[in-house]
C-alpha cells in the first residue's frame, strides 16, 4: 500500500481535487486521501511519491500480465466460476444479448414500471438483456419437459443498464444467473444460502453477509454484501410470475455481479477498474 506521509494535527492543507483526482484513478487508498500537511511544498512531494510509486506499481502488473500470459481478473472470475458450478452439477446456458419486450412483460415490467427507464431499448421494440434473467425461465420451462428433478442451469455474460454510472454501477457489466429446479418446498432457503457460500468463496472472498431486502419484481429477496457493497439477489419461487412461463414448481435463483466480486475482493475504490475498458487494463490505469 502506498501512503503519503504527512502531519495530521492542525493542518489544513490538502490534497488538491485534481491531486486527490489522480491518485484515486491509479489505486491509492482512499484513507490516504484524506492526509494532511504541513505546507504547500510537502503536500506536493507527498503527492508525487505516492503517483511515482502507484504508477511504478501498475507497470510491473501490466508487465507481469504480459509475461505470464495470464488473462485479466474478468475472465479468469469467469473461468473459476464455470468450473465450480459445472463440479457441482449445473449445466451452462448460453441465451441472446437481445430480447423482445414482451418478455420483460412477463416479468412484470410493463408499459409505466420504473425499471423499464434503466433499458437499452432497440428501435424495433426489443432491447439488450438487462439485469433480469427472463431466457433462463423460457429455458427452465423447456428443459423441465426433458429432464428429471432437480436440475440447474447457469449463465455468465454481459448485461446492460440505463444508468448513471459511479464507483458501484457500470452501463453494461457481467452477470452470473444460476437457478435450480424442483427442489423441495422446504429446502429453498437452505439451499439458497448454500450456492451463494460457493460462489462467493469460488470467487475468492470469505466475509460476508446476508440482508434481507424487497424487489420492485421478485418480491422478498436475499442480498449478500460484501464491505457493505451488494455482489448479489437472490430468491425463491414459487412467485406469481412464474404462471407466465408455465413454472409449477419451486426454484431458487441467484444474480451475481462479476464487477462487483471483483471489486470487493481487490479493495478497489471504484467499479470501472473491474469491468470491461479503455481506460484500465485488469484493473491498472493506462496512463501511467
Amino acid at each position: 500500500m502506498t501512503t503519503i506521509t504527512g502531519a495530521r494535527m492542525n493542518d489544513d492543507i490538502r490534497l488538491t481535487l485534481t491531486q486527490a483526482q489522480r491518485l484515486r484513478e491509479l489505486g491509492a487508498d482512499p484513507i490516504e486521501l484524506e492526509r494532511a500537511f504541513h505546507s504547500v511544498a510537502d503536500r506536493d512531494a507527498a503527492f508525487k511519491r505516492a503517483e511515482d510509486d502507484l504508477a511504478r506499481a501498475g507497470r510491473q502488473h501490466l508487465g507481469e500480465l504480459r509475461e505470464r500470459r495470464r488473462a485479466p481478473q474478468l475472465v479468469e472470475l469467469e473461468l473459476e466460476l464455470r468450473r465450480t458450478l459445472i463440479d457441482a452439477g449445473f449445466v451452462q446456458v448460453v441465451t441472446p444479448l437481445i430480447i423482445g419486450g414482451e418478455a420483460l412483460e412477463k416479468m412484470g415490467v410493463g408499459h409505466g414500471h420504473p425499471l423499464r427507464q434503466q433499458v437499452f431499448w432497440l428501435d424495433d421494440g426489443r432491447c439488450l438483456r438487462p439485469m433480469l434473467a427472463p431466457n433462463l425461465y423460457t429455458l427452465l420451462r423447456r428443459l423441465g419437459r426433458l429432464w428429471s428433478r432437480p436440475f440447474g442451469i447457469f449463465e455468465i455474460g454481459p448485461c446492460f443498464r440505463r444508468d448513471s454510472k459511479g464507483s458501484r454501477h457500470l452501463n453494461e457489466f457481467t452477470m452470473l444467473n444460476l437457478v435450480e429446479l424442483g427442489l423441495p418446498q422446504e429446502q429453498c432457503g437452505a439451499r439458497l444460502e448454500e450456492l451463494a457460500d460457493v460462489v462467493v468463496k469460488s470467487a475468492g472472498l470469505r466475509e460476508y453477509t446476508i440482508a434481507r431486502t424487497v424487489s420492485e419484481v421478485y418480491g422478498p429477496m436475499l442480498d449478500i454484501e460484501v464491505g457493505g457493497a451488494e455482489v448479489c439477489s437472490a430468491a425463491a419461487g414459487p412467485h406469481p410470475l412464474d404462471g407466465n412461463w408455465g413454472i409449477v414448481e419451486p426454484w431458487v435463483g441467484l444474480g451475481f455481479g462479476l464487477e462487483r466480486l471483483i471489486m470487493a475482493r481487490e479493495g478497489y475504490p471504484n467499479i470501472e477498474r473491474a469491468g470491461r475498458s479503455l481506460t484500465y487494463v485488469d484493473g491498472v490505469r493506462l496512463n501511467i
